[in-house]
């Protein structure tokens, strides 16, 4: 049986202010946070034993999850922080220090462990990942995705030899340094014999501290080369299109909620729009217990969350709204990601509700 560990420790800085109040594997897609998509996907290539480690926000975890039986699996949690000043503190120990954690507790990994980190959507063929790993021999195996040259910049890159076996890796490179277009996609699988490597009791990282190790002493350590779909939320604007790309319906298993109306249109329950005094341009989604005042335009690919209210002759362009966010009459809110509290642009650009220098005015629908 092949056992499961999601990386779900981390603050998620890179993708604030979405985090501010959320762990990054909660940040909603279509309604569901990240991580489901991965237990889902666990859950079909009969990966049923899953340890998840935490710290950030972790109670959001481990109350939306609880012990995994919705889907069919079992589910652990590891916390990781200090008691400082009479506080709980979360103090991450990094992907590797953080399994190190759980095997010097328990001894959980007495099998072939399959890792993925918490924040990325994958449609990796598993079960044929784990075949190619145990007919290598492997005892770690990283899986890798070709990317464009001039992307390589933006992640950590493998260099192996013909027959696949790591030599070294580079940290975002520039084009002319890198010596491959290999870049991991932070999958992992590894035999219960890597983590002795791992110092137990410290910080400790997969990608920079333990991989030149395994180089360094030689160990049966193999990339894969696959093709599959790998959506990364490392930045804000990462997320913005992958909504955007995801209400096109460019990715497969990830369906629209709701009822759709007209074509493009879904809607959830108890929506209160008048039909034929707004103008709306599919593909939207708005969730149950909208409004939508007359007069209001939304174009899509838009995601209006739950309790949302959209005053007249405002425009929503490209945009999601979270729950219960009420946009003001008349404003043009357009390649935004809006809460109650704080909108941000598609590059990342933050403004706070209530910042007189913002010409753009929205609230909380509950008040």
């Amino acid at each position: 049986m092949t056992k499961g560990m999601i990386l779900a420790a981390g603050q998620g800085t890179r993708v604030r202010p979405l985090t501010r109040d959320l762990p990054k594997p909660m940040v909603p897609i279509l309604g569901k946070p990240v991580m489901e998509y991965l237990v889902e996907h666990m859950a079909r290539h009969g990966v049923t034993q899953i340890m998840v480690n935490v710290a950030y926000h972790h109670r959001k975890i481990e109350e939306y999850f609880g012990d995994g039986h919705r889907w069919g699996v079992e589910i652990g949690y590891s916390y990781e922080g200090v008691l400082e000043h009479g506080e709980i503190v979360p103090r991450p120990m990094g992907s590797a220090g953080g399994m190190r954690h759980i095997q010097d507790f328990s001894g959980f990994f007495d099998e072939t462990t399959l890792v993925l980190c918490g924040d990325a959507l994958i449609d990796l063929d598993i079960t044929a990942a784990l075949q190619e790993h145990r007919a290598q021999g492997a005892v770690a195996s990283v899986v890798a995705l070709e990317v464009p040259r001039e992307q390589v910049h933006n992640y950590g890159v493998v260099v192996a030899d013909a027959a696949g076996r790591v030599q070294s890796f580079q940290e975002k490179p520039t084009p002319a340094q890198a010596r491959s277009t290999l870049a991991s996609s932070g999958i992992y699988i590894f035999e219960p014999e890597v983590l002795s490597l791992v110092p137990s009791g410290q910080n400790f990282d997969i990608g920079a501290q333990l991989f030149p190790l395994l180089v360094e002493q030689q160990r049966p350590f193999f990339v894969q080369n696959r093709v599959f779909n790998w959506i990364d939320i490392g930045r804000v604007s990462d997320y913005w299109s992958v909504l955007q790309r995801v209400l096109r319906g460019d990715v497969a298993r990830m369906t629209m909620p709701g009822r759709e109306v007209r074509p493009g249109v879904w809607v959830g329950l108890n929506t209160r729009i008048d039909w034929e005094r707004v103008t709306i341009e599919g593909p939207v989604y708005i969730g149950s217990s909208v409004q939508v005042e007359p007069g209001a335009t939304i174009i899509g690919p838009a995601w209006i969350g739950h309790g949302s209210h959209i005053r007249a002759g405002a425009t929503v362009t490209r945009s999601i709204l979270f729950e219960y966010t009420r946009i003001g009459a008349a404003m043009n809110f357009s390649e935004m990601i809006v809460s109650p509290h704080y909108c941000v642009d598609r590059a990342g650009a933050t403004v706070y509700r209530g910042d007189d220098n913002s010409p753009l005015r929205w609230s909380d629908a509950r008040a």
